[in-house]
């Protein structure tokens, strides 16, 4: 069509009623006080093609790289050659992070593996709480991973991709589902440390929202001090002073939206409005002084300390409150030297709040449309690393699943006998993205956005597959 027979008074109006059409109802939902302001973030799909399972899930991302062979994986054949040189076998032509090139040791579990639940699974004796409550996860032994270094692994675990810049998974899932919470972010992201110490950064973009609208990049909440900087209201200035600014604002933003056909319009209305909201609901959610002692000394936490425990905590308080994604960072899990103590130290930090945190939704009739996921971004090698730690691992991992439809009580997958290799139902990252989208009631292969020609998707070009066998 050729333009030129515009005028540009008569652009800006075919612009203008352009956005107005396409956005109206979004836009009006979201900046028009008389409407109210608590109103949900929508996603783009309609009626899902799958049964929904899961309403919502909360990823436990244990970050370092936890050795499978210190937790979920037993493995005495590797403790009798504890010492001994690692057959070649195993490893000749294979990609090695910082071991390459290097005498290969074989380095023994550190720690004894119990038996728990009905059917007397093996796990490490360190945790005895997820022991206690193993009927209701399913371990799986063969997990693997394409990335062999943290920043990579840890984009490839959430982007599917290695390539930065892509949606996260949580950004994937708000898109799509969009979320229940009036007053808070649909996809929420915690930290904690612990006494480990090893203070390793976890960029922002591990929650980006990449080429998709940047509504649905993930929100961190600070889990100590103030949650959110810079949220609470200038001394002098009223809610109500406040409300009156950001409808101004986004009166000019509306103004704005009927001439350009950018959708970052309505996010930046999306977000003063959400902010607004912010100021009185989070912190009413931070506040737990109502949960009571019981539910404090079930979790192991002190409010307000920022540990792993009151970040569990958080993250049910925030299911209850609607929102789609909740991700949890737990750091330090890099041992690669003194293995033994800085597992020890990890496994009292996660033990009890990973089972108080399944033990709570199963109790509140949450559990099951919930999807809980316990990962790190790889493991570690059955060869010693300076002779008390293990190197990363991308070739063998242990996660474990539970709620929204997972059978628990369920091993999955087994590892060889030396812990080195995944070799029965290999399982990958594009799976677990497949399974956990499946559970949303989302087929993973026709869940895609056009980018740069393509369409993009978070379980992969090369796809994966739902892995049935862990489901009811």
């Amino acid at each position: 069509m050729n333009t030129s027979c515009f005028s540009p008074q008569s652009r800006r109006a075919f612009l203008g009623s352009t956005a107005r059409g396409l956005g109206a109802v979004a836009l009006a939902s979201l900046a028009t006080p008389s409407l109210g302001r608590a109103a949900a973030m929508p996603g783009v799909l309609g009626k899902l093609p799958l049964p929904q399972k899961a309403k919502r899930v909360i990823w436990l991302s244990m970050a370092g790289g936890p050795s499978h062979l210190e937790t979920f994986d037993p493995k005495p054949k590797l403790a009798e050659m504890h010492g001994q040189a690692m057959p070649e076998s195993f490893t000749k032509g294979q990609q090695l992070a910082q071991l390459q090139g290097q005498k290969l040791i074989c380095f023994g579990p550190q720690h004894e593996f119990q038996k728990f639940g009905k059917n007397q699974t093996e796990i490490c004796g360190l945790f005895p709480q997820i022991g206690s409550i193993l009927d209701d996860i399913c371990l799986v032994r063969s997990m693997t991973t394409d990335a062999i270094n943290h920043d990579p692994a840890h984009m490839f675990m959430n982007t599917g991709s290695q390539i930065a810049g892509r949606p996260s998974m949580g950004s994937w899932v708000t898109y799509g589902l969009g979320s229940e919470a009036a007053n808070l972010p649909g996809f929420v992201v915690l930290t904690s440390l612990g006494k480990g110490g090893q203070n390793q950064p976890i960029a922002a973009r591990q929650w980006s929202s990449g080429f998709l609208p940047s509504r649905y990049q993930g929100v961190q909440l600070r889990s100590k001090g103030d949650p959110v900087l810079y949220l609470g209201s200038p001394a002098g200035v009223s809610m109500e002073q406040q409300g009156s600014d950001v409808d101004a604002i986004n009166s000019l933003n509306r103004n704005h939206a009927s001439l350009v056909n950018d959708p970052e319009i309505a996010t930046r209305i999306a977000q003063y409005e959400m902010a607004f909201q912010m100021q009185a609901s989070v912190p009413d959610l931070m506040d737990v002084s109502a949960e009571g002692a019981k539910t404090l000394e079930l979790y192991g936490c002190v409010p307000g300390d920022g540990s792993f425990a009151a970040n569990c905590l958080l993250a049910r308080r925030l299911a209850e409150r609607g929102v789609r994604f909740i991700q949890l960072y737990h750091r330090d899990w890099d041992h690669h030297g003194g293995i033994k103590d800085g597992v020890a130290i990890k496994a009292q930090e996660v033990d009890r709040a990973c089972m108080a945190l399944v033990g709570d939704l199963k109790q509140r009739g949450m559990l099951e449309s919930t999807l809980i996921v316990w990962a790190g971004e790889f493991g570690r090698t059955p060869m010693s690393q300076g002779g008390s730690g293990r190197d990363h691992h991308n070739k063998a991992m242990s996660i474990w699943l539970s709620g929204a439809g997972v059978r628990g009580g369920q091993v999955y997958g087994a590892t060889d006998e030396l812990g080195y290799a995944a070799t029965e139902n290999v399982a990958t990252v594009h799976d677990l993205h497949a399974t956990m989208l499946h559970q949303l009631g989302i087929q993973h292969d026709a869940f895609t956005v056009k980018f740069q020609g393509l369409d993009a998707k978070l379980s992969g070009v090369e796809g994966g597959k739902v892995l049935k066998d862990i489901l009811v």
